[in-house]
């Protein structure tokens, strides 16, 4: 499908090692988004995933895609990203970990994904489709590769409805991802345009609005001198200012992570 990308703008900042080992310093090895593995069980919470085969968009590490194939008796779960040094990464991991049988990871281009129509019993994605700005493109790809009667189960940074503020626009500058973010109303005419039913959105803003907070404190905190001696004073005080901002916007309630759950008829 011509438009659909997983990549993130050409001059937004990567996730190279420094900013995946303080991402990880934050949020757990394996994870680059918040709330672990927690939050991954909560977003699937209710699925059957017995004998399922799992796909994992946008899986960096490997973080969720270990602890669904450890907690659940899946089939399989194909992790796909578009940097080919966190596929490395989840690689390396898989096999410490001994799930080179139960876990795949492949490094995709930008555009439509390399499965067949139907593969999929259910598509997993956490917090990586904020980078994807046309949420109808997207939706229409996830539900090509489930099989009918398959689920989305995802998460995503939501913002609110009208205009970005400045504060919101601020964030979005310092933090330098290439979000395209959408909102509630956004995912939910994409998802029913597409042809998913049962669409369900579960806002998180006000569980994340605490860990933030409790995520800036660490990084001024404990985790301020042990960050500054691997990546160094500039790197450590600006993604503080990061999260600083992020506190902002979660305040005001303009970013709202959100729980995505539909089903493919």
């Amino acid at each position: 499908m011509p438009g659909v990308t997983l990549r993130r703008m050409s001059d937004a900042q990567e996730y190279d090692a420094a900013f995946v080992t303080l991402l990880e310093s934050v949020w757990g090895e394996g994870f680059l988004s918040p709330g672990g593995t927690g939050e991954v069980a909560r977003i699937l919470e209710g699925l059957d995933l017995r004998g399922a085969a799992v796909l994992d968009i946008g899986c960096g590490t490997g973080g969720a895609a270990f602890g669904i194939a450890t907690d659940n008796d899946t089939a399989t779960v194909t992790g796909v990203d578009v940097a080919g040094n966190l596929i490395g990464q989840a690689r390396v991991r898989a096999a410490e970990r001994g799930l080179e049988t139960r876990t795949s990871f492949l490094r995709v281009a930008p555009g439509p994904l390399p499965f067949a129509d139907g593969e999929f019993d259910v598509v997993f994605s956490k917090d990586s489709l904020v980078h994807i700005p046309d949420k109808l493109a997207v939706c229409r790809e996830i539900l090509r590769v489930l099989r009918p009667g398959g689920v989305f189960a995802a998460s995503d940074w939501l913002r609110g409805p009208g205009p970005i503020s400045r504060q919101l626009q601020y964030y979005i500058d310092v933090e330098n991802l290439g979000f395209g973010m959408g909102t509630a109303e956004d995912y939910e005419h994409a998802l029913a345009v597409a042809g998913f039913r049962d669409i369900r959105l579960v806002d998180r803003n006000a569980w994340y609005r605490d860990v933030a907070r409790s995520e800036h404190a660490a990084l001024t905190g404990p985790l301020y001198a042990r960050l500054v001696a691997q990546l160094g004073e500039e790197f450590t005080r600006h993604e503080i200012e990061v999260w600083r901002a992020l506190t902002v916007v979660l305040d005001s309630g303009e970013l709202r992570p959100t729980h995505l759950r539909a089903r493919r008829p």
